[in-house]
């Protein structure tokens, strides 16, 4: 690629709109440009990027004889309806009709079609096991996209599944695929750490996240470096900070707590501390209401009680049907008289009088047990917290960021049963199909290696994903020494089958250094001055040294760096 002739251009200055380092970055350096909200254009250099990307994961999919397929991104709605996911995605789904009225959807996953797939071979249990994919974009209608690639409304995907005869199979398959998802984030340079997750509108018996480790990520990750537990913290298991109370019970007493809404206003009115406190919350979970209880200093884990109630959507009541449910204003609910479902965290089950709402406006209760209310379910339904210890060894943890770029769920029979998907066994028998789902967010890579690779500079690609992997950059294009040095290495580097981009634009040489470093190049080689006396300097792009040699030996040192 020679500049000069070729489409390319940067930005000087940080974009506005984009608040992440990996959107910026990749915006100034001319690789993506958004066309609206999270709707994103890639263009020529992150174009090459992103097929650096793929071809990482389609080698590692041949690796494991996965056979690659392309699925429609247009799709009929009753294929959702049909697999009863269509309530699940709900509005993240985009609808649409076709001029016979006929409802489709676009794509935002595939489960359904490639189990189809399957059943043109599936017959008998001689005809697995097998694993299929595809790279190919998906869609769904995000209500706050944000943080560049990272929350998108149109992405592109690889998604794979496995089919087999019964859990034995899966459990190989989940394997192969899992050490291959493992090679594939090792390659693309990220650093990344695999977390138990909730299984979600998926469904299935197993989900595991591969997380990008960033400050910049959505996900809260909770880790135990000693024994290696890795959790997201919608999943993550909470052990019990209260101990039995051996308080005797007391007779629940009304205190007035005038304009106390919130529990610090109210620790503070009743000089108690907020531990002694339970807070309670009004959820329409499916439409259906509840009231959910957990320790004042706690927080309710929307995707535990999502799970512990297998619903598909959760939210909190607004004030009118809070007030509607508990006579008082929003603040002052309580579990005392409730005719709404009550749902305990764990954690109270240890209480002994402790202070609620009264769902009387500027009333709470003190001295509150469990005897003085009806409850349906006491479950872990609470946020994990820095003062909580390791579920699996009782260490402490640390909590981080994180992206997630890819996923492996066992799904089981749970698609093979709602689409009839079925083989013959040894005793001619029919049985469920057993299905494995994988997926990698490809531009969520993109965005995973920029965040964890760049500096004040700009992008720092590794090596194998590096748009182009040497640049040249020329000192001065009107110096014809210079410029038949330059045509020189490029000719040669491209017979050797390195990428490379000659900066032959009539530039001054910090703007195209600058522009070098923006764009993240690797390996860049300057042709200035010097090459009077048959001289080049090499600079790798995360090193400062600057190394000179022979113009006659720079293609085997390059050669050498990039250990081909």
């Amino acid at each position: 690629m020679k500049l000069k002739s070729s489409y390319f251009y940067t930005l000087r200055e940080d974009v506005k709109d984009e608040e992440s380092t990996s959107g910026n970055l990749l915006v100034r350096s001319g690789m993506i440009k958004k066309s609206s909200s999270g709707i994103y254009m890639f263009l020529p250099l992150g174009y090459k990027v992103m097929k650096n990307i793929e071809k990482i994961i389609r080698e590692e999919m041949e690796n494991i004889n996965a056979g690659e397929l392309l699925m429609p991104a247009l799709i009929p709605e009753e294929v959702y309806v049909e697999s009863k996911r269509r309530d699940a995605f709900g509005k993240d789904m985009f609808s649409l009709k076709d001029r016979f009225d006929k409802s489709y959807c676009l794509a935002p996953t595939h489960e359904e079609l490639f189990t189809t797939a399957a059943s043109l071979k599936i017959k008998s249990y001689k005809d697995m096991p097998f694993s299929i994919y595809q790279i190919q974009g998906k869609f769904r209608d995000e209500p706050r996209p944000r943080y560049g690639l990272i929350r998108v409304r149109e992405f592109l995907m690889k998604d794979a599944y496995s089919f087999d005869k019964d859990e034995i199979g899966l459990d190989n398959s989940y394997k192969n695929m899992y050490n291959a998802y493992k090679k594939i984030f090792t390659r693309l340079g990220i650093d990344y750490k695999i977390v138990k997750s909730d299984t979600g509108a998926m469904g299935g018996l197993l989900s595991e996240e591969f997380q990008a480790i960033t400050s910049i990520g959505e996900d809260k990750l909770v880790i135990c470096d000693h024994c290696g537990y890795a959790s997201n913290v919608d999943v993550a298991k909470c052990t019990l900070l209260t101990k039995e109370s051996d308080e005797n019970i007391k007779l629940r007493e009304l205190v007035k707590t005038p304009s106390a809404g919130t529990i610090e206003e109210v620790s503070k009115c009743l000089e108690e501390d907020k531990s002694k406190f339970v807070k309670t919350l009004i959820y329409n979970v499916d439409e259906k209401y509840y009231a959910i209880l957990v320790r004042g200093d706690h927080e309710v884990n929307e995707a535990k009680v999502k799970k512990l109630l297998r619903a598909n959507e959760i939210n909190l009541a607004g004030p009118e049907k809070v007030e509607e449910i508990t006579g008082a204003k929003i603040g002052f609910a309580g579990p005392v008289g409730l005719e709404i479902p009550v749902i305990l965290d764990n954690e109270i089950m240890c209480m002994k009088n402790f202070i609620v709402g009264a769902n009387k406006t500027d009333y709470h209760y003190k001295s509150v047990n469990l005897e003085d209310f009806n409850y349906v379910l006491a479950d872990d339904i609470r946020v994990i917290t820095d003062k909580d210890s390791c579920p699996k060894c009782g260490k402490y943890l640390e909590f981080k960021n994180g992206i997630e770029v890819g996923n492996t769920f066992k799904l089981g029979t749970k698609y093979s049963e709602s689409l009839n998907l079925t083989y013959l066994n040894q005793d001619n028998e029919s049985e469920y199909v057993w299905m494995g789902c994988y997926g990698i967010g490809l531009g969520r890579c993109m965005a995973a290696i920029v965040e964890q690779h760049s500096d004040e500079k700009g992008i720092i690609w590794p090596l194998e994903v590096a748009p182009f992997k040497v640049t040249i950059v020329v000192v001065n294009t009107e110096d014809d020494a210079q410029m038949d040095a330059a045509n020189y290495l490029y000719e040669n580097l491209r017979r050797e089958g390195v990428s490379t981009i000659l900066d032959d634009r009539q530039e001054r040489v910090g703007v195209k250094f600058n522009d070098m470093d923006l764009i993240g190049i690797p390996i860049r080689i300057t042709v200035g001055n010097k090459i009077k006396d048959q001289m080049v300097e090499i600079k790798l792009r995360d090193k400062e040294d600057i190394i000179e040699t022979s113009l006659y030996d720079t293609i085997s040192k390059i050669e050498d760096i990039m250990d081909i």
